[in-house]
Formats: C-alpha cells, sequence, structure tokens
C-alpha cells in the first residue's frame, strides 16, 4: 500500500524578527541618550521667537520663585512677585537671609529644572502629580504674591498651558513634555547668569559680590558649573 503526504512547510518569519530587532535597537538608543535628545529639542526651542516666550516666562517664574521659597525658609515674607514680558522678573521680600536669598534665585532654577526632569523620568503618573503641583504652586503666587495684571496675565498663560498638558489624553505625551520643560529650564539656567556679566554691577552676582566680597564673575561660574553638572547627574541617571 502506497500513501503519499503533502503540505505547506512553515518557515520562520525573519522580516518580523528583524523589524522587531530594529524597534529594539531604537528604543535603547533613545532610553541611552534621551536626555541629551531632549536637551538638543530645549536648545532649538530657545531659539524659536515665538514660542519660546512661554519657556523663558516659565524659567524667569521658577528662578522668582526660588527667591521666594529661600526668604520663607530663612524666616521673611514674600512681598511680591513680578514678571515681564522679555523673559525678565523680581521678587520682592521683607526679612530672611540675604545671601540664601540672592544665591537661591539661578540654583533654586537648576533644582527645578533638575527635579522635573527626574520626577517625569521615574514614572507617568508620577509626571502627571508633579504637573498638577505645578498647577497649585502657580494657583498660590497668583493669589498670595501677585500685584500687577501683567505678571497675573503672564501667569494665567503658563497655568492655561499647564493645565492643557495635565489634560492630554495619553500620559506618555505628558510625561514627555514634562521632561521638555525641565530640560529648557535647566539649559536657560546654564546661560542666564552670563547675562549678569555686563558692566553694570547689578542682579544677584553684584549682590552676592557685595556680601561676600568674592567677585561676580565667580557667583556665575558656580551656577553655570551647577547647571553643567546637574545635566550631566540627569544624562547618567536617564540611562
Amino acid at each position: 500500500m502506497f500513501s503519499s503526504y503533502s503540505g505547506l512547510t512553515c518557515l520562520p518569519d525573519f522580516s518580523s524578527s528583524a523589524s522587531l530587532a530594529k524597534k529594539e535597537v531604537k528604543s535603547s538608543f533613545f532610553r541611552q541618550y534621551q536626555f541629551w535628545l531632549f536637551l538638543l529639542a530645549a536648545a532649538l526651542i530657545r531659539e524659536l521667537p515665538l514660542v519660546s516666550i512661554p519657556f523663558k516666562w516659565l524659567e524667569t517664574y521658577f528662578h522668582e520663585i526660588s527667591h521666594g521659597i529661600a526668604a520663607l525658609l530663612s524666616g521673611g515674607t514674600i512681598v511680591q512677585i513680578e514678571l515681564f514680558p522679555n523673559g525678565a522678573g523680581l521678587c520682592t521680600t521683607r526679612g530672611g537671609s540675604t545671601l540664601l536669598i540672592s544665591f537661591f534665585g539661578y540654583a533654586g532654577a537648576i533644582l527645578w529644572g533638575g527635579l522635573i526632569y527626574s520626577l517625569a523620568d521615574k514614572h507617568q503618573r508620577i509626571a502627571q502629580v508633579f504637573s498638577g503641583f505645578l498647577v497649585l504652586l502657580l494657583l498660590g503666587s497668583m493669589m498670595f504674591w501677585v500685584r500687577d495684571l501683567l505678571t497675573f496675565f503672564i501667569l494665567t498663560v503658563l497655568l492655561v498651558l499647564l493645565v492643557l498638558t495635565v489634560k492630554l489624553p495619553k500620559l506618555k505625551y505628558l510625561q514627555a513634555i514634562m521632561k521638555l520643560i525641565g530640560a529648557i529650564v535647566l539649559l536657560n539656567s546654564l546661560f542666564s547668569p552670563f547675562y549678569l556679566v555686563d558692566g553694570r554691577n547689578i542682579g544677584d552676582g553684584a549682590a552676592l559680590a557685595d556680601l561676600t566680597l568674592l567677585p561676580e564673575i565667580l557667583w556665575v561660574g558656580i551656577w553655570s558649573a551647577s547647571a553643567m553638572g546637574m545635566a550631566l547627574l540627569l544624562a547618567r541617571k536617564s540611562k
């Protein structure tokens, strides 16, 4: 008796495996260099005339609220926070340590940038919770420390943008935007202190120079080196 068998031989899907491998390589590459990619995006946004404006306001806000927090922690009070369209700002305080208040404007912005990025990098839910905290911080600032319509308008714009971010349909988008915000704030903190070296003897660096007899350029170097150190730390942790 003779019997025959015919059938199809199943071959492995090499194209699917190759596609999966490529995706894994891309994911691994992005994970390893994601901080530098976000920092590059931050540098590009920083050069866009209109798009960069809200981010400059946000960095200025973190600078000024850091002055205020230093005042509160050293026994003083916040009298008023003012923000201006060109990215300048002013935090008027009463009491507290003048040394700490002057130092923690730029130093605080560095910490804010690092904190925003690192928390957003940990988990999508953490990014969501922290963005909600920033919304509350802005609301509290508007209620207690804003006295002029211009600052109120600027903070309202920032508040609306943050609320829209929180309302994004997918948390991964929120997480990415929070990382970008952190990178932009940190990048601005790296370059902003150099604007003090203008020969006019005004600003936080000049105030610290008067208090400590150390030259202004030294304080500028400390702030910029701290921002660079924070960037390297975030890059290492993001791998």
